[in-house]
C-alpha cells in the first residue's frame, strides 16, 4: 500500500473543504495512517500516528472500496470492516475528505 498516495489525496481534499474542528486518524494497521489536524484554520493532513478525537481502523483495501463506492459504509460498520473509536461526529465529516 502506498501510504503517500492516499495522503496527497486527501490532502488535495482537505484544501476546498472547511476546517473539521477537531481531529481524524484512519487507521491502516501496521502502523500506516493518515491524520488529519482540522483544529486550525484549515486541515492539515499527514502519515503522523498522534492522538486523534476519532480513529477510524480499517483495511487499505476497504478503505479505497469505500472511496469507490464500492462498499456501502453503514454495511462496513455493520460488518466489522470499519471500526470507530471516539467522536463518531468527525468520522461524519470524513466523506467531505473524500468526495
Amino acid at each position: 500500500m502506498d501510504i503517500s498516495a492516499i495522503v496527497d489525496g486527501i490532502k488535495e481534499k482537505a484544501v476546498s473543504v472547511p476546517a473539521l474542528g477537531s481531529t481524524l486518524k484512519i487507521d491502516f494497521g501496521d502502523d500506516n495512517q493518515v491524520y488529519v489536524d482540522g483544529t486550525g484554520e484549515e486541515n492539515a493532513v499527514s502519515a503522523a500516528n498522534e492522538d486523534a478525537d476519532c480513529v477510524i481502523s480499517i483495511k487499505p483495501e476497504d478503505f479505497m472500496a469505500l472511496v469507490k463506492g464500492e462498499l456501502n459504509p453503514m454495511m462496513a460498520m455493520m460488518t466489522g470492516k470499519v471500526k470507530i473509536k471516539g467522536d463518531m461526529g468527525v468520522a461524519m465529516k470524513l466523506q467531505s475528505l473524500l468526495g
